[in-house]
Parts: C-alpha cells; sequence; structure tokens
C-alpha cells in the first residue's frame, strides 16, 4: 500500500520508484498485482500521464488516513526506543521566547548531549502552521491555545502587558493606564508584531504588547506605558499531540526546570524586562 499511496501522490512511475528506493519495474509490478487482486484498474496510464481512477481515488481516500497513522504509531515506537537522539526542530516567534530556547538548549545540551537543538524562527500570525506541516517538532507560542489536534505545555514566559502609543499620544508619558484611559481610542487588532508597531508609530491607534517588545522593539515613533489592567502575556510550548516523542518530552521536562530555577515565569530573562516597566521619561 506504500508504492500505491505514493503513486497517486506523484502519479509517476520513475518518481515515485525515486522516493521510495525502490525499482520502476517494482512499483508497476506492485501497482499490477493490486489491480489483479481487486479487479479493476487503479490508474489510467499513457505515454504521457499517470492518473487515478475513480476506483483508484476511492482507495486513496478510504486507506490514506490509516496508513498516516499506522506510520506516525512506528514512527513513536521508533523514537520511544532511541530515546532522545536525534535534532529537536523548535520554533519561536519572539526575542525573549527564543532566548528561552537558546538557554534550554544549553542545560539540555549538558544533560543530554545527544538531543540536538535547531532553532527556527516561524510567522506570528501562523504559529501552528509550522506544527502541522511538521517543519517543526516543537513552538513557544502565546496561549492560550485550544487546538484539537495539538498539546500544550505549562505556561514559560508571563510577561506583563504594555500599551504602545505614539509617541507624541497624550498618553505617552503616562506612568500607567487603565482600561478607562481607552475610551475613544482606536485599538489596532492583532497582526504581525512589525506590521502592527508600524501602524501605531504612524499614528493609526493604539496595541496592547507584552513588556518585552519595548525592550526588543524601541523605536522613536513609539511610547511603551505600563498597563496593569491587562492579563498577562503567556508563553508556553505546544506540539502535535501525534507527534509527541522524548526528545519533546526532554526538552519541556528541561525548559520547566530552567524557569523554576529563575523564579518562574514571570521572572524569565527579568533583565530583559526590567527597564521595559519603567515610567517614560518626563
Amino acid at each position: 500500500m506504500e508504492i500505491f499511496l505514493a503513486l497517486a501522490e506523484e502519479l509517476h512511475f520513475a518518481r515515485t520508484a525515486e522516493r521510495l528506493l525502490v525499482s520502476q519495474a517494482r512499483v508497476s509490478q506492485t501497482i499490477k498485482k493490486l489491480e489483479r487482486r481487486f479487479g479493476t484498474a487503479l490508474f489510467e496510464r499513457t505515454s504521457r500521464r499517470v492518473a487515478l481512477t475513480p476506483v483508484g481515488r476511492r482507495l486513496r481516500d478510504d486507506i490514506g488516513p490509516a496508513f498516516l497513522r499506522i506510520q506516525e504509531g512506528i514512527a513513536r515506537a521508533t523514537e520511544a526506543g532511541r530515546g532522545v537522539a536525534g535534532p529537536l526542530h523548535v520554533g519561536f516567534s519572539g526575542a525573549l521566547q527564543g532566548d528561552l530556547v537558546l538557554s534550554v538548549q544549553a542545560a539540555l545540551r549538558t544533560g543530554n548531549p545527544e538531543c540536538e537543538v535547531r532553532l527556527h524562527e516561524v510567522p506570528e500570525g501562523d504559529p501552528y502552521g509550522p506544527l502541522r506541516s511538521a517543519e517543526v517538532d516543537l513552538a513557544i507560542v502565546r496561549f492560550p491555545v485550544s487546538e484539537p489536534d495539538l498539546t500544550a505545555g505549562p505556561v514559560l514566559i508571563s510577561d506583563a502587558v504594555m500599551l504602545a502609543v505614539p509617541a507624541r499620544h497624550r498618553l505617552a508619558r503616562r506612568d500607567a493606564v487603565g482600561e478607562g484611559d481607552l475610551a475613544g481610542e482606536s485599538v489596532l487588532p492583532a497582526g504581525s508584531l512589525q506590521e502592527t508597531l508600524a501602524r501605531v508609530g504612524a499614528g493609526h491607534g493604539v496595541h496592547p504588547v507584552p513588556s518585552q517588545t519595548a525592550v526588543y522593539q524601541t523605536r522613536p515613533t513609539i511610547a511603551f506605558v505600563p498597563y496593569p489592567d491587562a492579563p498577562p502575556a503567556e508563553f508556553g510550548a505546544v506540539w502535535r499531540t501525534a507527534a509527541d516523542n522524548a526528545r519533546i518530552r526532554a526538552f519541556v521536562a528541561a525548559a520547566a526546570a530552567l524557569v523554576r530555577t529563575e523564579g518562574g515565569p514571570a521572572q524569565v530573562c527579568g533583565a530583559c524586562r526590567a527597564d521595559a516597566i519603567r515610567p517614560a521619561p518626563r
């Protein structure tokens, strides 16, 4: 069935053989055996193209998901037997999250040198896409996460929220702002961080951001004002439930241990956020 499903995807005998590391004759013989078994053609073949017949499409749709689950089960069993050895691709979309991943990478290397953590920046607007496409095994994303196919770990970062306002805005020199101060203000919807900050700087509105933004994204056109009424921005690890393995669990455990040693999620890289919560100069 692996050969059938690969050919159903590639629709090319030579590419299918190359992908599966078998001969083209093996691919052709296997398909012919299946067609004799089912008593009907699964593919239409001409000198120029290969296409699935209606029966072939139905067979692909019926067995494809089940075969994928079998492959994932085999992969999980293999990972469990292998332990934590091998690469772990970790995604992040913010500077503080990246700093945390680097710290966990160093800690994990000490106890599990055979686990190789590789960092990948993921888009803020689509943090789950790289997980679902298997580009990354795990990602540090903003919570909460309510996705049925994903598992969320513990909160690793809890960051106070600030209000990003234009530098000449009436709130720019406040020590803090509250909910009442936003009356009549244009609060920009969430988007990519760079686009949102550019719009704030241009005077299009205001936007709440984690305090780390005031440290890593300073610019003369924006002031960041403490916003204590807003709940903290929380970040943690998330991964595909079906792809859970020993490396992911080792990384999450090492991250949780590191956070505990730093005094909890609100203290992770505290020095990186201390400047952010100081009042704007008068």
